[in-house]
């Protein structure tokens, strides 16, 4: 991991980088004002990774009732391999413990073995498989839960 490597909450001022991000991960990418509104959204919590000044990935949750749903989490093809998913994933899952939920959960594309390896380093198990659930290519997501606390 890098060592000048900060993961940090994403302010109103992070937008166009973490856009410059998302363009980069995604066919099909957030636009710049679907991420000015997650930032005005009380369920979101935003965290950015940031070296030398530059945003280089992101991770997202929603907090519903106990429960965390991950949005998003995105490391620029440039600074992958990096371990900063790792730890914009660490940072996640311990924002959510603070923060008191029981569980978290996302959807991950059933080719993307290197998320799932990642996810399940922080406790996610497969729970089940939502059909033709992105919109670019049809591709399934497998749902994936971690339950962080006896409820």
């Amino acid at each position: 991991m890098e060592n000048n490597l900060i993961i940090r909450h994403m302010t109103k001022d992070d937008v166009d980088a973490v856009y410059k991000v998302e363009e980069d991960c995604f066919v099909d990418p957030w636009s710049k004002d679907s991420i000015r509104k997650e930032l005005k959204n009380d369920l979101a919590r935003y965290l950015v990774a940031e070296i030398d000044n530059k945003i280089v990935g992101y991770v997202g949750v929603w907090f519903v009732v106990d429960e965390g749903h991950i949005t998003n989490v995105a490391v620029h093809s440039d600074y992958r391999g990096k371990k900063i998913g790792d730890k914009l994933v660490s940072e996640m899952v311990e924002l959510c413990k603070e923060n008191n939920l029981v569980a978290m959960t996302l959807e991950v594309r059933t080719s993307n073995s290197v998320a799932q390896n990642l996810y399940r380093k922080y406790g996610f198990k497969m729970a089940g498989i939502r059909k033709e659930y992105y919109s670019d290519n049809k591709e399934d997501a497998i749902i994936m839960w971690n339950q962080l606390k006896e409820v």
